[in-house]
Parts: structure tokens; sequence; C-alpha cells
């Protein structure tokens, strides 16, 4: 609807509005409410320049190389069928081979620290929940979390967050 385009040229959500300021894009959106907030709670973006850059460096790795296939899984189980269409087992392969990659890059990563930038919860961590989330929880997918020792202990604890808890709580798919 034109109301909702004047907030976000390409339609889509999320979309905040902060007084006079609006935002759109999820990754700017977190990005500047831990700007925002830093020093209120949990740091999400390191306390040091070479911390910062692990954040963004992790960041980067979950919307550049985790966040495609993983949302694939989730189109082809969760989504094709709510639009009428059929799941493409072939795209859903592919796409676990490629999560999996990546997974066994951060198993290799979070055998040496607790989380992805560090011995510290960041936005890297923050923004794996919601597609992580999903294909554990709605595509039958936990294996590929579970089968990986320092990511299964790494999972376990971010999505055990209290504050996650209550968002996870909202995520349910009908």
């Amino acid at each position: 609807k034109p109301q909702h385009l004047a907030l976000n040229p390409f339609g889509q959500i999320p979309v905040i509005q902060d007084g006079d300021f609006t935002l759109f894009e999820s990754r700017a959106i977190a990005k500047y409410l831990a700007k925002k907030y830093m020093g209120q709670g949990t740091d999400l973006l390191g306390s040091t320049l070479t911390e910062r850059a692990l954040v963004e460096q992790w960041c980067e790795v979950e919307g550049q190389s985790f966040r495609g296939p993983a949302f694939s899984i989730i189109e082809q189980i969760l989504l094709a069928p709510i639009l009428g269409d059929s799941t493409d087992e072939e795209a859903v392969k592919i796409s676990v081979e490629k999560v999996g990659k990546v997974l066994d890059v951060y198993e290799e990563r979070l055998s040496k620290s607790k989380y992805l930038a560090g011995d510290f919860f960041s936005l890297a961590d923050l923004q794996h929940l919601p597609y992580s989330h999903y294909l554990v929880n709605a595509c039958g997918k936990g294996d590929l979390i579970s089968s990986r020792k320092h990511v299964k202990a790494w999972w376990e604890d971010i999505s055990s967050r209290p504050a996650w808890k209550k968002v996870a709580e909202k995520m349910k798919f009908k």
C-alpha cells in the first residue's frame, strides 16, 4: 500500500520509525538499535576495534553465506505448501548442503570461542536466531545443528536467552 511504500520503497518489512527517523532492512535496524542503546544491557557490537571488526565479519557471514540457503530451506518446506506449491526436494537438498558447509566453518570457529565473534554474545549471534529457529523447530532440520558439537552448544546457549525465548514464543508457523 502507498502508506507502507512511503516508509520502505521496496514494500517489505521490517520498518521502524524512531521519532522523525525511518529505517528499513532488518540488519540496519538491528545495528542502529544496538548503537542507540549501547551501555544499556548487553554490548552487541564489541568493545574494542578488533571485537567490532569480528562482529562485523560474522554478521557479513550470516548475511552472505548462511541466510540465503537457510531461507531457501524455509521457503521450500514451510512457505511453498502455504502458497499451494509443492516442496522442491532438490532445492532443499542443495540448500542443506550449503548450510552444512557454513556450519562446518562455524564448528571450527566455535571450537575456539564461545560465540562467533569471541567469548561474548554479539549481534553476529543474534542475527542467526530467526532462521536457525525455523530450521530447528519448523523445518525438521535440527540435525544440521545438533550433529556439530560446538554449533550445538552455541545454539543451545543463544536460543535459551530469556529475551529470545519471548520472541520465539511469537514465531509459531501456522
